[in-house]
């Protein structure tokens, strides 16, 4: 039966494939799609009034909230598919949920194992600078690592600072050894963790701050009692422009605090789950790759990538995709409305971008893959082209053939790492594995 589904997975890859070849820019419906349609190439460019009227009644949300996909082990012969251009080897295998990938100014790449608990790091090799394939433990003993960050920015960072899905803690860092030079010091403590736990952490170009993204404890709001008033605006001005409150104080956001972990403030707020921070190298802007809400629609609302502003708004849990008002939190906060910053990529909806960075003009942004949508749609890695430091828009399939049929997946990609040589890594828990994509010319 696996054999089966597999050969089938083949001819539809390869019939994705010849169509990347020949399509133009996918918009409206058509870029909504699904896994059926995705292959090496294919362009998509969606707006937001390419998403449809949100649903509310609880059959649908019940329907589009249950559709997990069975994850099987790779099937004989699969790999990942990459562009005309680039060949995708496996680099490593075995981990337990490898997730964000970074690479030091000496091209060591770093690894978050993150039910391993463990911070991993594969060496450059003296001389060649080529990694080695078994990695070494740089940290152990840690609660869902995720994020990694190393401070100062530049070719002498002194620490290695991690998130994890509690705190945000810094290693002494020693670039000769593979280990941590010291034990953790806890920088941020105190981060509530119920579901959302992604921690991702970044420096800010000049090294002056540091951001945290913590995402929201739940898919609307829950456990927020009414407020309103001089309660309403003091809360505000003490958290910003349109942040939650109750248990999701402090959720939903990007935080940024000094090196030392002081001066702790909210940097945005709106974003329901910013599982993917990255700092644009030429303009220092913070970007985030956003997890929207579920249980209003297979197309609605759509994920997306967007730079973030300081004292920014971006809609949760009251508006979505700029000015659109949650239709279950109707009438609430039309205070709000003029003030929803629209993101500067949408995504097809409930695909779970998850880790991002910069390499080569374009944004490549790890999408975890759908388990609220009644057809499958990500486990892939897209790109954004950008101009200026501005994205254009669009986006393009670029590592996809992880989805084997409509009921299961062998792999789902996570993060993506930029090694010396210009080649990417990209993590993928689904098999516990490392892919390498590098050109083939």
């Amino acid at each position: 039966m696996r054999h089966s589904r597999f050969a089938a997975a083949v001819l539809i890859v390869l019939a994705g494939t010849a169509f990347a070849q020949t399509a133009k820019t996918l918009s409206g419906k058509a870029a909504l799609g699904g896994w059926r349609t995705d292959a090496p190439g294919v362009q998509r460019r969606l707006a937001a009034g390419d998403m449809a009227a949100p649903a509310t009644n609880a059959a649908l949300e019940e329907a589009t909230t249950n559709n997990r996909a069975e994850v099987v082990p790779r099937p004989q012969g699969a790999m990942p598919k990459a562009p005309a251009g680039f060949k995708v080897d496996l680099f490593a295998t075995g981990f337990n949920k490898p997730r964000t990938i970074r690479v030091a100014p000496n091209g060591d790449a770093f690894v978050a194992e993150s039910d391993g608990g463990r911070i991993l790091v594969f060496r450059a090799q003296p001389g060649d600078g080529v990694l080695a394939r078994t990695p070494e433990v740089f940290a152990t003993g840690l609660q869902k690592p995720y994020g990694i960050a190393f401070h100062p920015p530049g070719p002498r960072p002194r620490h290695v600072y991690v998130g994890e899905h509690h705190q945000v803690v810094r290693f002494p860092y020693d670039p000769t050894i593979a280990k941590a030079a010291g034990a953790a010091q806890v920088i941020v403590p105190g981060i509530p963790t119920e579901r959302h736990w992604t921690r991702d952490v970044v420096s800010s170009k000049d090294g002056a701050r540091l951001f945290v993204a913590i995402g929201s404890g739940s898919n609307l709001a829950g456990g927020m009692p009414p407020m309103t008033g001089d309660a309403l605006k003091a809360h505000e001005a003490a958290h910003g422009r349109g942040s939650s409150w109750g248990k999701e104080l402090d959720r939903a956001v990007v935080r940024s605090f000094d090196p030392d972990g002081k001066n702790l403030k909210t940097y945005a707020t709106g974003l329901r789950n910013c599982s993917g921070l990255a700092v644009h190298p030429a303009t220092g802007e913070v970007w985030c790759a956003v997890n929207e809400r579920d249980g209003i629609g297979d197309d609605v609302p759509l994920e997306y990538v967007t730079s973030v502003r300081d004292g920014g708004f971006y809609g949760w849990p009251w508006y979505y995709i700029g000015a659109h008002e949650e239709p279950r939190r109707k009438g609430e906060r039309p205070d709000l409305k003029a003030h929803v910053i629209a993101p500067d990529v949408l995504l097809e909806a409930h695909t779970a971008p998850l880790g991002m960075t910069f390499h080569d003009g374009y944004a490549y942004v790890a999408m975890h893959g759908s388990w609220n949508r009644s057809e499958r749609a990500g486990y892939k890695v897209v790109r954004l082209p950008m101009r200026g430091g501005k994205a254009t828009g669009e986006y393009e399939d670029f590592l996809t053939g992880f989805v084997v049929d409509a009921k299961s997946v062998w792999g789902r990609p996570v993060g993506v790492g930029v090694l010396k040589d210009g080649s990417l890594l990209v993590s993928d828990d689904g098999s516990g594995s490392i892919w390498r994509v590098s050109s083939s010319k």
